[in-house]
């Protein structure tokens, strides 16, 4: 139980620092607890399951589980579970990930959201074992490609990904005010600093380009690839997801 798995991580030319996951997160017993939990779980909510099963097929078109590949243990895919809370629009499904107030929203859905219990069927995939109920949270398989978090992702992939985890909302906030805060009023300085007519017209313009290519991803036209652009990106795979 105290073998540990020890990963390297160098990033922006900073000093290397090791990750050491426990034992326990890959262990039999953590496994046992999991099944366990999970079996009496979907036994105990099995009416309750039903109920919002047929809430979700009468309210709007469309299946009654949303299911998308995601990564899980040593990076083998899986077939993640929810009910479906957003509109079915196979021609035009939108963003990768959800925003505050997101049109797409079934009004269920939001009810299920608000009280997380789209998540539960995500016990069948505990149940099957490629989930666990406390571990990183599954992102989509598209988001774990991005060249600059491979060194935390093969850690993080070298579990079982959780139903819940770790860090709470207020907590990804204190990252935000510590981290990305601190560098965002740097630029902003920086642009008090060098402001002119000629530089604020060149934002407007770019605001106006990007509005017009909202749906499009952000290049290097709008945003000079920045450590602060990447963290930022990463700070609303977090606080947005679509999961």
């Amino acid at each position: 139980m105290n073998e540990t798995k020890t990963t390297g991580k160098k990033l922006d030319g900073r000093q290397a620092r090791a990750y050491s996951i426990n034992s326990w997160c890959n262990s039999i017993w953590k496994r046992a607890f999991d099944i366990t939990l999970a079996g009496i779980l979907l036994s105990l909510l099995l009416p309750f399951l039903i109920v919002l099963a047929v809430a979700v097929k009468l309210t709007s078109k469309g299946t009654i589980l949303f299911r998308q590949r995601r990564p899980c243990r040593d990076g083998r895919e899986f077939q993640i579970m929810k009910f479906r809370t957003m509109v079915v629009n196979e021609k035009s499904p939108g963003p990768l990930l959800t925003r505050s107030a997101d049109p797409r929203v079934t009004w269920i859905g939001r009810h299920l959201r608000k009280w997380k219990l789209d998540e539960l069927p995500q016990l069948l995939n505990v149940f099957e074992g490629n989930m666990s109920f406390v571990g990183p949270r599954p992102q989509p398989t598209k988001l774990w490609k991005d060249p600059s978090i491979q060194e935390q992702a093969s850690c993080v992939l070298s579990v079982r990904p959780g139903i819940t985890r770790p860090l709470t909302s207020a907590e990804v906030e204190g990252i935000y005010l510590k981290t990305i805060m601190p560098v965002k009023l740097e630029m902003e300085l920086e642009y008090l600093c060098r402001a002119n007519f000629r530089s604020d017209m060149g934002i407007i313009f770019r605001t106006i380009f990007r509005i017009v290519h909202r749906g499009e991803r952000e290049t290097d036209l709008l945003l000079k690839p920045t450590p602060l652009y990447a963290e930022e990106k990463r700070f609303r795979s977090v606080t947005e997801n679509s999961d």
